[in-house]
């Protein structure tokens, strides 16, 4: 069973990084999933896909899968740039503000 060890990314649904800093252990399915014949769900025989940890740092999270000899592999996360304006929204409010404010 092998697991996987990442920081998450944002979400398409929020501006924010707010619950992308902690590492996430997560174990890759052994089997696919199948479909049941009566109800339509969507299922496996494994629940180790349900396990999901949290580490502050990638470094507890290879700690925790070398003391229970669990093989890990580790996804870097990619480095976004910062997106701050010199004049955002906050400039439309200045006290210094030239020109008329119009909708």
């Amino acid at each position: 069973m092998l697991a996987r060890i990442y920081r998450p990314a944002k979400t398409a649904m929020q501006s924010g990084v707010a619950r992308t800093h902690a590492w996430v252990l997560e174990f890759a399915p052994e089997q696919a999933q199948r479909i049941d014949p009566l109800m339509g769900w969507t299922g496996g025989g494994s629940t180790q896909n349900q396990v999901r940890i949290d580490f502050p740092t990638k470094e507890a999270a290879l700690d925790y899968a070398q003391r229970h000899g669990i093989p890990a592999q580790v996804q870097e996360p990619k480095s976004r740039k910062l997106n701050v304006r010199a004049k955002g929204y906050g400039s439309n409010f200045a006290f210094d503000r030239r020109g008329a404010w119009t909708h």
